[in-house]
């Protein structure tokens, strides 16, 4: 079992932020454990890692899945005797639905992808976490988690307020261990998350940057330096804090 290095366990890593924040953390030093469900796409991503000088291998899991999920992190804990950094990235819209026409269904699998994945993992993580260097959990959140989220999109937003929620409850619950937790928040990402209105509808797309202050849509990269800082010592002393990532988006201009 090897103590040495940092390890970071970053799920949904195969692409758009995800794999940008795990690039950013390889770049740091950390030894990056990048989790998917497209098992092609991980091994492609491992291999740019390595190309540019990153220690990183992957894992696919789903990470709504209790048993997967638990299994995996066990696993990468016991290889490397701790996990430092915890990114709970995984997450999504997962489709929409009014709440008169939603099924329990299509309710429990938003519920799954951004709440239940986030505390699988975070529970899982925490036996390893107590033995890493500075360790700490960034969870993502959303300006839905406030403003409920638009039209069928009810339930996304109820599911980051829990993500909210559960970030400054695991705050309150690990801070007797020196374990951080924080959340981001980002604004509109320039990613193939909004591929199709961008190829099918390209001036609403560009619409959007309109109603940010800065002018202009997010990059990954705008994100993954704010998840290298919460993820390093100069981030010490700052936990159960979310952090808004969106170019003033939040405050409407």
């Amino acid at each position: 079992m090897s103590t040495e290095g940092k390890v970071a366990v970053i799920t949904g890593a195969t692409g758009g932020i995800g794999f940008e924040v795990a690039k950013r953390l390889g770049h740091d030093g950390f030894t990056v454990i990048l989790n998917g469900i497209d098992d092609e796409a991980g091994a492609k991503r491992v291999k740019e890692l390595t190309a540019e000088g990153i220690t990183a291998e992957y894992l696919g899991f789903d990470v709504t899945n209790e048993e997967a999920v638990t299994k995996n992190i066990k696993a990468i804990g016991d290889k490397y005797g701790k996990i430092d950094t915890l990114v709970n990235n995984a997450g999504g819209l997962g489709g929409r639905s009014r709440f008169e026409e939603m099924t329990t269904e299509f309710y429990r699998s938003v519920m799954a992808l951004n709440l239940d994945s986030t505390f699988f993992a975070s529970r899982a993580a925490i036996p390893y976490l107590k033995k890493g260097v500075h360790p700490s959990i960034i969870n993502y959140t959303s300006n839905a988690a406030w403003t409920a989220g638009g039209p069928g999109a009810g339930i996304y937003g109820t599911s980051k307020a829990g993500v909210n929620a559960i970030t400054r409850a695991l705050a309150k619950d690990l801070a007797e261990y020196g374990i951080r937790v924080n959340a981001v928040s980002p604004g509109t990402i320039d990613t193939p998350f909004h591929a199709q209105i961008k190829a099918t509808k390209p001036e609403v797309f560009a619409s959007w940057a309109n109603n940010i202050m800065l002018g202009r849509l997010g990059q990954p990269g705008d994100v993954a330096g704010v998840v290298s800082f919460l993820a390093g010592k100069d981030a010490a002393f700052i936990t159960a804090e979310t952090i808004q990532i969106g170019g003033g988006q939040a405050l409407g201009i």
